[in-house]
């Protein structure tokens, strides 16, 4: 016991050596200061610069003094000093306050510059000193607090709150509040708040002409049309599919359930061009319908049809998964029931198993009407005129006029209907209790699927199957003939040579394919950014699940923030909030692994809190009375029971890591390119074989993951019994 408290109380000596360290020895600025003319222009830490005339870095070198004369005063206890929160709150705030009221052009407030004339010259961003520095504080700080009781004194738990809440604070939190803030501006960057309603009523924007015979409605109404008509589709193909799978005889329940998979890891912008290779202009089922039956060449497909199409096809398996789950998980007792009071087989399904599935049904159409709204790769390639808010959002970032405003306003829009939706899922949902899981037994067969719900469902799912099987046929062979737009399936490796080729020769292994740096940059960002997610994603678990403190329900929506933000609007905010000091990221690989942390970790936190509700916490209890602190604790008890949550998180980050596009589209940069970049760069170029290819070895790549994951996690077992002569 008396080891573990000396452990813990070097930990926050640590702390302390790492702040007079920041302080005193790390370079403060990334980059060399202007020069004052008082003191040497070179890269130094906060003391050197000091010396220079900033006087504002004062606070975070007199704090770390102030913390080492009370180490020396105190002992190893010295955060339990009551002097001790008060100087590292002060500390922070200041040191918030000069990092963001000086920017890279001087003080943004005038009474900043008046107080500090250096200021005028400005300051670059924060380099390892600054950043260090902020670590140190924020440790200090929730030691501080834990010897205050925060989190029942529990020095780990204490920080790791401490840690997460600045962080989702930094990388979540203020991005949108900075996005925000842009919409005020003007391109040129001038303040004029008038210039948010100028560009929030605009006609092009909310125009309904095409309801009423024109030929154009807004690129809002747009997006709200394409997100319905998507969301209840794809709904109810998911809903076709799951019952098909779960409450019927159907042979191939395996085969669906691998095509389910292949959306997730399928990469953006493949599915619109298997579309436009079969059903374009010159596609190959658009030749075959114009020689057998004289049908003449259309660009129906271009458009809010292909669009619609292509985000079916792509959402469907992801709502089967939700609904599949849904339907499992309805107890066969209550439908036993209606059947034994004489209810028929549609009564039973009308009465008892539909409003049951209103959960489902509501999450999965949420997803779907989400991912819609959010969804790039799709449009950018079969838009053709029909605008969407995404594509808006891209072009006002990355077109020939800047404007960065104009894009924050299109992305609040585009989070108030994701914000919306989600309101109204819980007034549709209601107070009502969905509860059919409970101590009891519930070991009855579920009820067949009536007749004509077997047939309308076999309708609707044959068509897609087909219709999915071209779609991935085109990925199958379209990277390795000549040219399967045309028909011309002469085999050919020469789409993979142009990406892959690489050479043995006197200096070694030699790699000349244009994709192999995307390649590498993005299984790096990939192989990096899944560990963190998932370590960020099951820490919040365990804090939500077993630990109490005081804002625990605000801290857990924060945490979902991210996850309710569509990809466009997290790209558009990282760029508004670290293109400039004193976070500037943007361009460096750094912010492409932070985006997908925060924009995937709510998955992994809702998979730790799944597994954590099976454990009891007797088991904890038993290790913390025999001396192990909350870190001992959590790594040698909690995290061998919940591997399979995390490796379910794990490879759901580095699968979207790999395939995501929305957000990253606005962060990667010359030197840090993704493939999924690469691959729309090709698109664009038409060539459609090379970004076949390329799609096809990420999807190799993906597919030798997910196996190896799945042989970590194996099949859950229900223990309930089934009959399949029943389901017919």
């Amino acid at each position: 016991m008396s080891r573990i408290i000396a452990g813990l109380n070097r930990l926050g000596g640590l702390w302390l050596l790492l702040g007079l360290a920041a302080v005193l020895i790390a370079p403060w600025y990334k980059l060399t200061p202007p020069d004052t003319g008082a003191g040497s222009s070179i890269l130094g830490s906060a003391l050197t610069e000091i010396s220079a005339q900033r006087y504002w870095l004062l606070p975070p070198v007199l704090a770390m003094l102030a913390f080492a004369g009370l180490r020396v005063k105190s002992g190893q206890r010295w955060q339990a000093h009551v002097a001790v929160p008060w100087i590292a709150g002060a500390a922070a705030l200041l040191f918030l306050m000069q990092a963001f009221g000086i920017g890279l052009n001087g003080p943004i407030l005038g009474a900043i510059g008046q107080a500090f004339p250096a200021a005028a010259l400005g300051q670059p961003g924060l380099g390892p000193g600054g950043f260090v520095f902020a670590v140190a504080i924020t440790g200090i700080l929730a030691d501080a607090l834990a010897a205050r009781g925060f989190c029942r004194g529990e020095r780990f738990a204490a920080n790791a709150v401490v840690f997460v809440v600045a962080l989702l604070t930094l990388f979540v939190l203020f991005p949108i509040l900075r996005l925000g803030s842009t919409a005020l501006f003007t391109p040129e960057g001038v303040f004029q708040p008038g210039v948010f309603i100028t560009r929030l009523i605009a006609p092009d924007l909310w125009g309904l002409g095409c309801l009423y015979g024109q030929p154009r409605c807004g690129v809002v109404i747009n997006t709200l049309i394409l997100g319905i008509l998507s969301g209840v589709l794809s709904t109810l193909l998911g809903l076709a599919l799951a019952l098909l799978v779960a409450r019927t005889n159907f042979r191939f329940k395996g085969a669906l359930r691998a095509i389910s998979i292949l959306p997730i890891i399928t990469p953006p912008f493949v599915v619109g061009v298997a579309i436009i290779v079969l059903f374009g202009r010159t596609g190959v089922v658009t030749g075959w319908l114009e020689f057998l039956f004289d049908m003449p060449r259309t660009r129906w497909v271009y458009g809010l049809p292909g669009i619609l199409l292509a985000q079916v096809l792509a959402f469907a398996p992801i709502t089967f998964l939700v609904l599949l789950g849904t339907i499992e998980a309805i107890n066969p007792t209550l439908e036993e029931a209606s059947k034994t009071l004489g209810a028929k087989p549609l009564d039973t399904f009308r009465t008892v198993t539909w409003p049951l599935l209103r959960p489902g049904i509501a999450a999965a159409f949420l997803l779907a009407f989400i991912e819609s709204l959010a969804d790039f790769g799709n449009p950018i390639v079969l838009g053709g005129g029909y605008d969407v808010l995404s594509i808006r959002i891209f072009f006002a970032v990355v077109g020939a006029r800047y404007d960065l405003g104009n894009a924050a306003v299109l992305s609040i829009i585009l989070l108030s209907l994701t914000l919306g939706a989600f309101w109204l899922q819980t007034r549709w949902l209601g107070r009502k209790s969905y509860v059919t899981i409970t101590g009891k037994s519930d070991a009855g067969l579920s009820a067949p699927l009536p007749g004509p719900l077997k047939a309308a469902a076999y309708a609707a799912v044959m068509p897609w199957v087909i219709f999915t099987l071209g779609v991935y046929a085109i990925v199958l062979i379209g990277g390795i003939v000549n040219d399967v737009g045309r028909w011309d399936l002469t085999p050919t490796l020469r789409h993979l040579a142009t990406a892959f080729s690489f050479e043995i020769g006197e200096n070694g292994l030699q790699f000349y394919g244009s994709a192999w740096d995307s390649l590498q940059t993005t299984l790096l960002v990939s192989a990096i950014a899944a560990p963190l997610t998932t370590a960020i994603g099951i820490l919040t678990a365990w804090l939500i699940s077993r630990q109490d403190f005081a804002g625990k329900g605000s801290f857990e929506f924060g945490t979902m923030l991210s996850f309710a933000i569509p990809g466009t609007v997290v790209g558009v905010a990282y760029v508004a909030a670290f293109n400039v000091p004193p976070v500037d990221i943007t361009g460096t690989m750094t912010i492409l692994v932070i985006c997908f942390m925060f924009r995937n970790m709510p998955v992994g936190m809702r998979a730790g809190l799944a597994a954590l509700s099976q454990i009891d916490r007797s088991m904890e209890e038993a290790s913390q009375t025999m001396g192990a602190n909350g870190f001992l604790t959590l790594r040698t008890v909690v995290l061998p029971l919940i591997r399979p949550a995390i490796f379910t998180s794990m490879v759901y980050a580095f699968v979207t890591a790999m395939t995501a596009v929305s957000a990253v589209i606005f962060l990667v940069s010359a030197r840090h390119n993704m493939a999924t970049a690469y691959i729309m760069g090709r698109v664009e170029n038409g060539e459609y074989a090379l970004a076949i290819a390329y799609s096809a070895v990420l999807m190799v790549i993906m597919i030798a993951c997910i196996a190896l994951i799945q042989l970590f996690i194996g099949k859950r077992q229900l223990g309930r019994r089934t009959d399949l002569q029943t389901l017919r």
